[in-house]
């Protein structure tokens, strides 16, 4: 079956993430969204995202359209492979799925009326950006049911706490004197990734192709490091969609970082309010602060953003997209792209400036910033404008 997945109207909830990605590059648990649907036997032709950012998307013949916020469960695998033209699938309010044999824009999909909802079946599905690290712990524990990788011959210097056969690395990756915790959840290292000396890893964890956990780390579990990404000091519950590094001493929990980001040394995420109260989180449909519903909530950062040494990032901080962020004290919570400074004031990011530090960031993983990339960072500066008060 051919799937193309499209972006619904809520797409906005994902922000500063899928400013840069649909909602189908998300990494959730091991794998991105698209990536599990094609390993569920899908043949994922493409996906229909915003204007900005997306690509050419070509498909003949009978096309499954999937909102991409549904994980491919085996309850809505079903409900697919029964569907027939002309059927239209909707969970309360949300449109699931349907067939067409023409090729529809993502405006023409967002056009399609509300139906009475006609799905009774439990999905998975993810309605706002604290989803990610929320559900992360399950969607480690699928995926690898997925993915099915080869069980491990475990190294003799490691200690593993629990069943071996939950430990899984891959033969190109490398683990060296570690203790590992697979009691309440799968390890899982990816092509060339590497747990270095002295960690301490409690899964779910999972570390993709050719990510690295630096020594002495303490990483709980529900947390997953995208590929080409580097982590140090303690790490709780938190995603790192790939590219990008935290380095060094310092605390991350019920966080997300995007590509290309760097935090400083001893950078610092707080996760639990003082009053235990609910944390707020701000809301680009809103224009301001909501409720996220939950009592844990760190860092949310998008791509190419990066702070200096000893920040300290709030309760429920969102750093947009490339924004360079230093000081002391507390920066605001709310932080627009392209922004920089901290505590002090914020001032805008030049963008030539912000592309030049991005080409050389990214040539030091053998990539490039693109005409497309570059095309993309200027729409989101003119579109952030109005967020930047400069003082």
């Amino acid at each position: 079956m051919q799937i193309i997945l499209f972006d619904d109207q809520h797409v906005d909830q994902f922000y500063p993430l899928t400013l840069t990605r649909g909602i189908s590059e998300l990494r959730l648990g091991i794998l991105t969204i698209a990536e599990k649907w094609i390993s569920a036997g899908f043949n994922v032709q493409g996906a229909l995202i915003e204007d900005h950012i997306q690509q050419e998307v070509n498909a003949e013949g009978a096309i499954t359209y999937v909102n991409s916020r549904y994980l491919p469960t085996k309850e809505l695998t079903s409900l697919l492979d029964n569907l027939n033209s002309g059927d239209v699938l909707f969970k309360d309010s949300d449109l699931v799925a349907f067939i067409s044999d023409d090729l529809l824009s993502r405006k023409q999909i967002l056009a399609i009326p509300q139906a009475p909802s006609n799905i009774t079946d439990e999905l998975t599905c993810i309605q706002q950006v604290t989803d990610l690290f929320h559900l992360n712990g399950d969607e480690i524990k699928s995926d690898i049911q997925r993915i099915k990788p080869k069980q491990s011959v475990v190294p003799d210097h490691c200690t593993i706490i629990g069943d071996a056969n939950h430990l899984y690395i891959d033969p190109s990756a490398k683990v060296t004197a570690s203790i590992i915790n697979v009691s309440e959840g799968p390890v899982y290292l990816g092509p060339g990734a590497e747990i270095m000396e002295g960690c301490m890893i409690k899964g779910p964890f999972a570390l993709c192709d050719h990510a690295t956990v630096k020594m002495g780390a303490k990483i709980y579990g529900d947390t997953t490091i995208g590929p080409w990404s580097k982590v140090g000091g303690e790490v709780g519950n938190s995603l790192v969609l790939g590219y990008s590094n935290k380095g060094h001493d310092g605390y991350m929990g019920n966080s997300i970082l995007g590509e290309w980001c760097n935090l400083g040394a001893d950078t610092n995420t707080s996760n639990l309010k003082n009053n235990y109260s609910n944390v707020r989180t701000w809301n680009y449909r809103e224009e301001g602060y909501t409720d996220t519903g939950l009592t844990f909530c760190g860092l949310i950062m998008g791509d190419h953003s990066k702070c200096g040494i000893n920040t300290m990032f709030n309760t429920g901080t969102v750093v947009g997209v490339n924004a360079n962020i230093y000081g002391g004290s507390f920066p605001p919570k709310f932080i627009p792209s392209f922004s920089w400074g901290g505590s002090e004031g914020l001032t805008t990011y030049d963008l030539e400036k912000a592309m030049s530090t991005a080409e050389r960031v990214m040539a030091r993983r053998k990539k490039s910033l693109s005409e497309r990339d570059k095309n993309v960072l200027k729409h989101i500066f003119d579109w952030s404008k109005s967020f930047r008060a400069e003082n």
